[in-house]
């Protein structure tokens, strides 16, 4: 029979697991070898009707067709999972974030028994259900190119690699209550504090002129401009770059960027900053819209972009009256491999 997690036992996994993971992945190794091993290891590990769920081709069209909505998805859902197959799946998880980004994976896969209690849900309730996560694979490692992901509500984690190398955008997470004011288990938890948090900073750190390019609109927009779409685009970069701040307002504006890269494994966050360091980190953007300071549960809610020549961050944080956050990070050339997949395919083309 079936053993299955509950939910308040999975977040102290989720914990336990990232605690007893984080000297292994202090250590040099093949990043990709191990993400493939980790995966053979899942799939070999799976019935043949989990495989059916699990594994598609990389041609598959589902590949792009992500979300951050609390519905049903194609792949193995935690709950459809053993408990040793819940394990390995948190463990690959774990193996491509850092700490810090498996810590807030891990909160806000619990969040969703705060909004059960908040929402007064019963206990089986299907809409709010912390296993209602799925992992999802596209081809196999050791036939390239191959791809993953890992999603559910607010948490969405793309990986593709293709000739030993590893796109991984689109990124996004979210959480509702971006602070939990109800008494629940989670009360006063700020799953995404930083990236709110020094992002207010930074707008305080801006003169009178500078904020006149920076904000773009008194109301923010009630959701990211991007969405779940397949390829982000935006018509311009907007508000003020990188160039035009001073030393202090420059070291600000790196520290927020980096908090995003930082939920990253290191491998993955050194290699996206070293992109964007090629493609002129004075040529990113910072804007803004909405309110000015964070106003919880009671405001017009808050919004702000990070826009370079290459990468896109957006944050939004307008439902509930300013207290439900969207995140996502985006490569505009790379997500989902593209760029990778161009090249790969021109050589073996030639």
């Amino acid at each position: 029979m079936k053993k299955i997690i509950r939910p308040n036992s999975l977040l102290l996994l989720l914990l336990l697991m990232g605690l007893q993971g984080k000297a292994a992945t202090d250590q040099k190794v093949d990043f990709v070898k191990q993400m493939s091993t980790a995966v053979n290891d899942i799939v070999v590990a799976l019935t043949t009707d989990q495989k059916k769920e699990a594994c598609t081709t990389f041609a598959d069209e589902i590949r792009f067709n992500w979300n951050f909505t609390p519905r049903e998805r194609k792949g193995l859902s935690l709950k459809n999972m053993t408990l040793p197959q819940q394990k390995s799946a948190m463990s690959l998880i774990r193996l491509v974030l850092s700490e810090e980004g498996y810590l807030k994976a891990g909160q806000i896969i619990d969040l969703e028994n705060a909004l059960r209690i908040i929402e007064n849900r019963p206990a089986n309730d299907t809409y709010r259900d912390p296993e209602n996560f799925s992992l999802l694979f596209y081809g196999m490692p050791g036939k390239d190119p191959w791809a993953w992901r890992f999603e559910g509500h607010h948490l969405s984690l793309h990986f593709t690699i293709v000739d030993g190398k590893v796109a991984f955008m689109p990124g996004f997470m979210g959480s509702n209550p971006g602070n939990v004011l109800a008494d629940v288990p989670q009360k006063d938890r700020r799953i995404l504090a930083g990236e709110q948090d020094v992002a207010f900073e930074l707008l305080e750190a801006l003169n009178p002129s500078q904020l006149s390019k920076v904000i773009l609109a008194e109301k923010a927009p009630h959701e990211i401009f991007t969405s779940n779409s397949r390829k982000a685009s935006l018509d311009k970069m907007e508000g003020i770059s990188m160039k035009e701040m001073t030393a202090k307002q420059k070291e600000i504006f790196k520290k927020l960027i980096l908090i995003y890269l930082h939920r990253y494994h290191v491998t993955l966050k050194k290699q996206q900053w070293a992109a964007l360091e090629q493609s002129g980190l004075d040529k990113i953007h910072f804007a803004w819209m909405g309110d000015k300071e964070p106003i919880i549960g009671q405001g017009r809610g808050h919004y702000y972009r990070i826009h370079g020549p290459t990468f896109l961050i957006e944050f939004d944080n307008t439902q509930n009256g300013g207290n439900h956050i969207h995140s996502v990070v985006r490569d505009l050339t790379n997500d989902f491999g593209e760029d990778m997949l161009r090249d790969h395919y021109s050589k073996a083309h030639r």
